[in-house]
Protein backbone atom coordinates (compact mmCIF):
# COMPACT_ATOMS: atom_id res chain seq x y z
CA UNK A 1 0.00 0.00 0.00
CA UNK A 2 1.64 3.16 -0.98
CA UNK A 3 1.34 6.53 1.20
CA UNK A 4 -1.58 8.05 -0.76
CA UNK A 5 -3.29 4.82 -0.80
CA UNK A 6 -3.11 4.83 3.12
CA UNK A 7 -4.87 8.28 3.77
CA UNK A 8 -7.55 7.15 0.88
CA UNK A 9 -11.06 7.41 1.62
CA UNK A 10 -12.20 6.16 -1.88
CA UNK A 11 -15.39 4.18 -1.47
CA UNK A 12 -16.23 4.51 2.46
CA UNK A 13 -18.66 7.17 3.40
CA UNK A 14 -18.26 9.72 6.32
CA UNK A 15 -21.10 11.49 8.40
CA UNK A 16 -19.23 14.15 10.55
CA UNK A 17 -21.77 16.41 12.85
CA UNK A 18 -21.28 19.84 13.74
CA UNK A 19 -20.68 19.59 9.75
CA UNK A 20 -21.53 23.03 9.20
CA UNK A 21 -19.35 25.41 10.41
CA UNK A 22 -15.74 25.31 12.11
CA UNK A 23 -13.98 22.41 13.25
CA UNK A 24 -16.50 19.97 11.75
CA UNK A 25 -16.69 21.86 8.64
CA UNK A 26 -13.04 21.91 8.03
CA UNK A 27 -13.26 18.00 8.81
CA UNK A 28 -15.60 17.63 6.38
CA UNK A 29 -14.15 19.23 3.69
CA UNK A 30 -10.44 17.15 4.32
CA UNK A 31 -12.34 13.70 4.31
CA UNK A 32 -14.41 14.72 0.90
CA UNK A 33 -10.74 15.74 -0.76
CA UNK A 34 -9.73 12.30 0.50
CA UNK A 35 -12.64 10.77 -1.63
CA UNK A 36 -15.01 10.15 1.28
CA UNK A 37 -18.82 10.70 0.43
CA UNK A 38 -19.39 13.32 3.22
CA UNK A 39 -22.65 13.38 5.20
CA UNK A 40 -22.68 16.83 7.01
CA UNK A 41 -25.17 17.26 9.76
CA UNK A 42 -25.94 19.65 11.81
CA UNK A 43 -29.28 21.03 13.02
CA UNK A 44 -30.51 23.32 10.47
CA UNK A 45 -30.41 22.24 6.95
CA UNK A 46 -29.35 25.67 4.98
CA UNK A 47 -26.31 25.29 6.90
CA UNK A 48 -25.65 21.56 5.74
CA UNK A 49 -26.26 22.72 2.23
CA UNK A 50 -24.15 25.32 2.12
CA UNK A 51 -21.13 23.37 3.23
CA UNK A 52 -22.27 20.55 0.72
CA UNK A 53 -22.07 23.19 -2.41
CA UNK A 54 -18.70 23.97 -0.89
CA UNK A 55 -17.43 20.83 -1.07
CA UNK A 56 -19.35 20.12 -4.66
CA UNK A 57 -17.81 22.91 -5.72
CA UNK A 58 -14.24 21.80 -4.84
CA UNK A 59 -14.66 18.27 -6.74
CA UNK A 60 -15.70 16.34 -3.83
CA UNK A 61 -18.99 14.35 -2.86
CA UNK A 62 -21.30 15.38 -0.33
CA UNK A 63 -24.91 15.04 0.86
CA UNK A 64 -26.99 17.04 3.69
CA UNK A 65 -27.75 14.70 7.00
CA UNK A 66 -29.52 17.75 9.00
CA UNK A 67 -31.15 16.52 12.58
CA UNK A 68 -30.78 17.30 16.03
CA UNK A 69 -27.81 14.96 18.05
CA UNK A 70 -29.63 15.22 21.37
CA UNK A 71 -32.67 14.25 20.05
CA UNK A 72 -32.76 10.29 19.92
CA UNK A 73 -35.35 10.69 16.89
CA UNK A 74 -33.08 12.86 15.22
CA UNK A 75 -29.91 10.49 15.39
CA UNK A 76 -31.56 7.54 13.84
CA UNK A 77 -33.03 9.48 11.40
CA UNK A 78 -29.39 11.13 10.13
CA UNK A 79 -28.11 7.42 10.22
CA UNK A 80 -31.04 6.05 8.57
CA UNK A 81 -30.63 8.94 5.90
CA UNK A 82 -27.01 7.87 5.82
CA UNK A 83 -27.62 4.52 4.51
CA UNK A 84 -30.36 5.62 2.26
CA UNK A 85 -28.25 7.74 0.40
CA UNK A 86 -24.41 5.77 0.73
CA UNK A 87 -25.58 2.20 0.78
CA UNK A 88 -22.79 2.09 4.50
CA UNK A 89 -21.50 4.37 6.82
CA UNK A 90 -17.60 3.69 7.28
CA UNK A 91 -16.81 6.53 9.59
CA UNK A 92 -18.18 8.25 11.94
CA UNK A 93 -16.88 11.48 13.55
CA UNK A 94 -18.78 12.81 16.61
CA UNK A 95 -18.05 15.95 16.34
CA UNK A 96 -20.94 18.37 17.47
CA UNK A 97 -20.85 19.75 20.99
CA UNK A 98 -22.33 22.32 23.46
CA UNK A 99 -21.30 24.46 26.50
CA UNK A 100 -23.88 26.86 27.81
CA UNK A 101 -22.32 26.58 31.26
CA UNK A 102 -19.67 29.33 32.10
CA UNK A 103 -19.02 29.55 35.99
CA UNK A 104 -18.39 27.80 38.89
CA UNK A 105 -19.75 24.24 38.46
CA UNK A 106 -21.55 23.94 41.96
CA UNK A 107 -23.63 27.03 40.91
CA UNK A 108 -24.28 25.59 37.73
CA UNK A 109 -27.69 25.19 36.57
CA UNK A 110 -28.73 21.51 36.51
CA UNK A 111 -30.65 22.12 33.21
CA UNK A 112 -27.42 23.39 31.50
CA UNK A 113 -25.30 20.25 33.14
CA UNK A 114 -28.00 18.03 31.33
CA UNK A 115 -28.10 19.90 27.88
CA UNK A 116 -23.76 19.23 28.38
CA UNK A 117 -24.00 15.59 29.00
CA UNK A 118 -26.61 15.00 26.17
CA UNK A 119 -24.84 16.35 24.01
CA UNK A 120 -21.62 15.79 24.39
CA UNK A 121 -21.06 12.29 26.01
CA UNK A 122 -25.29 10.19 24.94
CA UNK A 123 -24.85 11.83 21.68
CA UNK A 124 -22.06 10.14 20.43
CA UNK A 125 -23.07 6.99 21.97
CA UNK A 126 -26.37 7.02 20.51
CA UNK A 127 -25.06 7.20 16.84
CA UNK A 128 -21.97 4.90 17.26
CA UNK A 129 -24.78 2.26 18.39
CA UNK A 130 -26.50 3.47 15.23
CA UNK A 131 -24.00 3.27 13.39
CA UNK A 132 -22.75 -0.06 14.55
CA UNK A 133 -25.86 -1.58 13.84
CA UNK A 134 -26.47 0.00 10.41
CA UNK A 135 -23.13 -1.13 8.94
CA UNK A 136 -19.70 -1.50 11.28
CA UNK A 137 -20.44 -4.14 13.11
CA UNK A 138 -20.28 -6.76 9.79
CA UNK A 139 -17.94 -4.36 7.71
CA UNK A 140 -15.38 -2.28 10.50
CA UNK A 141 -14.97 1.17 10.42
CA UNK A 142 -13.63 4.14 12.28
CA UNK A 143 -15.31 6.18 15.08
CA UNK A 144 -13.61 9.46 16.07
CA UNK A 145 -15.15 11.57 19.07
CA UNK A 146 -13.96 15.33 19.40
CA UNK A 147 -13.26 15.39 23.34
CA UNK A 148 -10.76 18.39 24.13
CA UNK A 149 -7.69 18.68 26.39
CA UNK A 150 -10.30 20.07 28.68
CA UNK A 151 -10.76 16.43 29.65
CA UNK A 152 -7.58 15.72 30.42
CA UNK A 153 -6.34 19.56 32.25
CA UNK A 154 -9.78 20.25 33.28
CA UNK A 155 -9.52 24.61 33.75
CA UNK A 156 -12.08 25.83 36.59
CA UNK A 157 -15.01 27.65 35.23
CA UNK A 158 -16.10 25.04 32.57
CA UNK A 159 -16.35 22.34 34.88
CA UNK A 160 -19.74 20.74 33.26
CA UNK A 161 -17.79 20.86 30.23
CA UNK A 162 -14.53 19.65 31.51
CA UNK A 163 -16.53 16.24 32.70
CA UNK A 164 -18.52 15.23 29.72
CA UNK A 165 -15.53 15.46 27.63
CA UNK A 166 -13.50 13.25 30.47
CA UNK A 167 -16.50 10.82 30.04
CA UNK A 168 -16.23 10.78 26.40
CA UNK A 169 -12.62 9.98 26.51
CA UNK A 170 -13.28 7.21 28.65
CA UNK A 171 -15.95 6.25 26.48
CA UNK A 172 -13.71 5.79 23.77
CA UNK A 173 -11.61 3.67 25.24
CA UNK A 174 -14.38 1.86 26.34
CA UNK A 175 -16.21 1.32 22.96
CA UNK A 176 -12.65 0.72 21.18
CA UNK A 177 -12.11 -2.47 23.90
CA UNK A 178 -15.63 -3.69 23.13
CA UNK A 179 -15.71 -3.13 19.17
CA UNK A 180 -11.91 -4.19 18.59
CA UNK A 181 -13.09 -7.57 17.51
CA UNK A 182 -15.59 -6.62 14.64
CA UNK A 183 -13.03 -4.18 12.95
CA UNK A 184 -14.26 -0.69 14.57
CA UNK A 185 -11.99 1.15 15.68
CA UNK A 186 -12.43 4.23 18.06
CA UNK A 187 -10.32 6.97 18.79
CA UNK A 188 -10.58 10.69 20.29
CA UNK A 189 -9.13 13.66 19.02
CA UNK A 190 -8.37 16.65 22.27
CA UNK A 191 -7.69 20.16 20.49
CA UNK A 192 -6.43 22.79 22.73
CA UNK A 193 -7.34 26.40 22.09
CA UNK A 194 -9.17 26.78 18.41
CA UNK A 195 -10.24 30.41 16.88
CA UNK A 196 -14.32 29.40 16.12
CA UNK A 197 -17.48 30.31 16.82
CA UNK A 198 -17.76 28.14 20.00
CA UNK A 199 -14.92 29.14 21.60
CA UNK A 200 -15.06 33.18 20.88
CA UNK A 201 -15.41 34.09 24.61
CA UNK A 202 -11.96 32.56 25.22
CA UNK A 203 -10.42 33.94 22.14
CA UNK A 204 -11.65 37.41 22.69
CA UNK A 205 -11.17 37.60 25.97
CA UNK A 206 -7.61 38.68 26.65
CA UNK A 207 -6.77 37.60 29.95
CA UNK A 208 -8.58 34.49 29.64
CA UNK A 209 -6.85 33.76 25.51
CA UNK A 210 -3.03 35.13 27.05
CA UNK A 211 -3.28 32.79 30.15
CA UNK A 212 -3.83 29.49 27.74
CA UNK A 213 -1.44 31.00 25.07
CA UNK A 214 1.40 31.65 27.43
CA UNK A 215 1.41 27.62 28.50
CA UNK A 216 1.31 26.52 25.10
CA UNK A 217 4.26 25.62 23.69
CA UNK A 218 3.48 27.57 19.88
CA UNK A 219 2.76 30.38 22.02
CA UNK A 220 0.08 30.60 19.51
CA UNK A 221 -3.74 29.19 18.98
CA UNK A 222 -5.34 26.80 16.26
CA UNK A 223 -7.20 27.57 13.10
CA UNK A 224 -10.15 24.82 12.60
CA UNK A 225 -8.11 23.05 9.55
CA UNK A 226 -5.07 22.19 11.82
CA UNK A 227 -7.16 19.83 13.50
CA UNK A 228 -8.65 18.40 9.98
CA UNK A 229 -5.41 16.30 9.35
CA UNK A 230 -5.87 14.34 12.36
CA UNK A 231 -9.08 13.38 11.38
CA UNK A 232 -7.88 12.51 8.31
CA UNK A 233 -5.32 10.29 10.09
CA UNK A 234 -7.84 8.06 12.18
CA UNK A 235 -10.11 7.86 9.88
CA UNK A 236 -8.44 5.62 7.43
CA UNK A 237 -6.11 2.74 6.82
CA UNK A 238 -2.74 4.90 7.75
CA UNK A 239 -3.83 4.56 10.91
CA UNK A 240 -4.89 0.51 10.51
CA UNK A 241 -3.73 -0.42 14.35
CA UNK A 242 -4.35 2.75 16.49
CA UNK A 243 -7.51 2.31 18.96
CA UNK A 244 -8.67 3.72 21.76
CA UNK A 245 -6.04 6.45 21.97
CA UNK A 246 -6.43 10.19 22.25
CA UNK A 247 -4.67 12.04 19.73
CA UNK A 248 -3.48 15.45 21.27
CA UNK A 249 -3.40 18.21 19.22
CA UNK A 250 -2.73 21.44 21.60
CA UNK A 251 0.30 23.32 20.41
CA UNK A 252 2.10 21.44 23.50
CA UNK A 253 -0.12 23.25 26.10
CA UNK A 254 -0.56 19.53 28.03
CA UNK A 255 3.51 19.23 27.33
Amino acid sequence: MTTAERFSLNGRCALVTGASRGIGEEIAKVLAEAGALVAVCSRRLDACESVVNDITRAGGEAFAAAGNVSSADDCAAIVDTVMKRAGRLDILVNNAGTNPQFGPLVDADESAVDKILEVNVKAPLRLTRLAVGAWMRDHGGSVINMASVAGLKPEPLTGAYNASKAALISLTKTLARELGSSGIRVNAIAPGLIETKFARVLIETEAIHDHIVGQTALGRHAQPGEIAGAALFLAGDASSYVTGSVLVVDGGWTA
